[in-house]
């Protein structure tokens, strides 16, 4: 069974702040070095790279990554699969050490929302190029909504009103400021900064006073556009050893669900990668889910039946940022080392635009 032997990520700093200079690579690079710092591996024991982006201009990320890194011998694989990337990256890694194709993969996301390009499509040769923020993530557009009103109807139909909303961004934003210290331990110092830049001391006073995005979804219970790495090393279950701390990759789960709700499809994912690590969601000792939007992450808590007081004990997205492609590799990071002071199964959970759901069960290993 694979195994994950070290997690390290940069902090995540709002578009436009300390990282808006930096590519993916330049966020990527002090990661997988640091990592490598913690093993005692050599750039030459890593077999692959398996990084997710997201809004990147295409090329192969992974292959930059594996570049600027020192570990020119490796081919390099990007993935796109939107905010579940990161996470599934991990996955992948997974399967690939467990296939024998690699003793020790890399595998996480690095996105940039600063460095994003412009798209546009050119519909004929003597066209003018019409721009676009966002592609389709379903064919069908009544299928395919705008996240910020799909997230407002998952609040309506869950009757959660604004205040609960703002409710759960307070609370991510006061477990991570409580939590400062023991996030520094995963976090690679980038530009100076060591710290998630976006946390805050939110109160209900400054919540309320946060302009609604859709309905009854605030910007306060939204998380905030921004730029950050997060990866993983995962290695074969002889290499154990290398790491005073080990974690293995016990199940993992990508379905596909209703594109219309997106934010509801990690609950399919949540039941599948549970039944097939025969655990209850009373059995998880760690719980780390995806904070897109608080009605989002409701969601999921409510109907996956997650107990409250081991889900985003240090605080979530709402308190950090959304590096698209990096942030479900930052749910196995942060999983990763409170597993280390927690020992026992973890879940890791995350949606994505399309509709889809990903998660991916933890253990401490020994």
């Amino acid at each position: 069974m694979a195994v994950i032997i070290a997690a390290r990520r940069t902090a995540v700093v709002p578009r436009g702040g300390a990282f808006s200079t930096l590519h993916p690579h330049e966020l990527a690079a002090p990661v997988i070095d640091a990592m490598l710092r913690d093993t005692g591996l050599s750039p030459h024991d890593i077999g692959q790279i398996f990084l997710s982006n997201a809004l990147g201009g295409g090329g192969n990320p992974a292959r930059m990554a594996a570049l600027f890194s020192g570990l020119g011998h490796v081919s390099g694989l990007s993935i796109d699969a939107q905010c579940a990337g990161g996470l599934d990256a991990i996955a992948m890694a997974a399967a690939w050490v467990d296939a024998g194709f690699a003793r020790a993969v890399i595998a996480g996301g690095s996105e940039s929302f600063s460095q994003r390009p412009l798209r546009a499509t050119q519909p004929g040769q003597d066209s003018a190029p019409r721009f676009y923020t966002r592609p389709p993530f379903s064919p069908f557009p009544e299928q395919d909504p705008d996240l910020t009103v799909a997230a407002d109807h998952l609040a309506r139909n869950l009757g959660l009103s604004r205040q609960e909303q703002d409710d759960f961004a307070i609370e991510s934003h006061r477990k991570a400021l409580a939590a400062r210290d023991v996030l520094r331990t995963e976090i690679v110092s980038l530009q100076d900064v060591d710290q998630d830049a976006f946390t805050r001391r939110l109160t209900l006073k400054t919540a309320s006073r946060s302009k609604s995005l859709s309905g009854s979804v605030s910007a306060a219970a939204t998380a905030v556009e921004a730029d950050g790495a997060a990866f993983c090393l995962v290695v074969s279950d002889d290499m154990r050893a290398l790491a005073d701390h080990a974690v293995s990759i016990r199940a993992h789960a990508s379905v596909g669900a209703d594109s219309a709700v997106p934010g509801m499809a990690p609950v399919a994912a949540i039941k599948r990668v549970l039944a097939a690590s025969t655990l209850t969601p009373n059995d998880l000792n760690t719980i780390e889910v995806m904070e897109a939007y608080a009605a989002q992450a409701i969601a999921c808590i409510r109907l996956g039946h997650l107990p409250e007081d081991r889900t985003n004990v240090s605080g979530g997205a709402l308190s950090r940022g959304h590096p698209i492609g990096a942030s479900g590799a930052t749910l196995v990071c942060r999983a990763f080392h409170e597993l280390a002071r927690r020992p026992g199964p973890a879940l890791c959970t995350i949606a994505a635009a399309g509709g889809i759901g990903s998660a991916l069960v933890l253990e401490t290993s020994v």
